[in-house]
């Protein structure tokens, strides 16, 4: 091999282990490029008895997140940390030439790209996210209506907001006084401003 063709080659910056252990390792790639280097990486592995002993789990971590929209609950998934994948595997010159060397792979996270190990607590804040706080387009303020239960269709005033409960207050007329309900988020949806208008107009509100 010439010396222009071994320039070419990505070798490892540090030595691998000898005696390698099953760990996961966070991988970091050019952004929007995680499922593709994860689906990358699956095949390759699937195509090689030696890497299918060595590299055990990839994986893109991801959230759920749940918004409310006009009282429908959607839920999506999105990607926990942008830019990484999480590698589980055995450290060796092979796997790690393998990894390094995936189209979108710009090094594993560690010094001089050298893979660090992820602690036991790491991997779980990583595959086991905290559930996000709930999203929601109503504001503290904004008059809602109520969709079921005894209230109703009542219009009532949203006087507290909370989205890691999945609840909010809201202020309502009951036996000719106000009095403060909490519901869930998906219990009320907002109203337009046209809407809003036309009931004032009616004397509704």
């Amino acid at each position: 091999m010439s010396d222009k063709d071994k320039s070419t080659v990505n070798v490892p910056e540090t030595q691998a282990p000898e005696n390698p252990k099953l760990c996961w390792y966070v991988v970091h790639t050019y952004s929007g490029y995680e499922n593709k280097v994860m689906d990358t990486l699956r095949k390759a592995v699937e195509n090689s008895e030696e890497m299918q002993k060595l590299i055990l789990d990839i994986r893109v971590p991801l959230e759920e997140v749940t918004e409310i929209r006009n009282g429908r609950r959607i839920t999506t998934q999105r990607k926990v940390f942008p830019g990484y994948v999480m590698v589980h595997m055995y450290w060796t010159t092979n796997s790690w030439y393998l990894v390094r060397n995936t189209r979108g792979v710009t090094g594993f996270v560690g010094p001089e790209s050298k893979p660090v190990p992820l602690s036991d607590e790491e991997v779980e804040r990583m595959l086991n996210p905290a559930p996000a706080a709930v999203k929601t387009d109503i504001a503290i303020g904004q008059r809602v209506r109520i969709v079921n239960g005894i209230f109703e269709n009542q219009i009532v005033t949203v006087t507290d907001i909370d989205p890691a409960m999945n609840r909010l207050t809201v202020v309502v007329n009951m036996f000719e006084r106000e009095q403060t309900l909490e519901l869930e988020l998906d219990e009320v949806e907002s109203i337009s401003d046209e809407e809003l208008r036309q009931l004032d107009a009616e004397g509704v509100i």
